[in-house]
């Protein structure tokens, strides 16, 4: 299990998400969609189309 702060906020993305982007397209997706800054150091979880491991993107 990883330790994640107090401060720190967790966001998990409802539906499925095209996994195939990698991290520089999640962490666009997080701008884009969110009106985020994926690198403030909160936690954007996402979860693919076959409901496989969830795949996070932690700046």
């Amino acid at each position: 299990m990883i330790p994640v702060p107090r401060d720190v906020k967790v966001w998990l993305a409802t539906g499925y998400t095209d996994m195939r982007k990698g991290f520089p397209g999640l962490a666009l997706m997080v701008q884009e969609t969110l009106k985020r800054d994926p690198h403030t150091g909160h936690l954007f979880c996402f979860r693919g189309r076959q409901g496989g491991p969830d795949q996070g993107d932690l700046a």
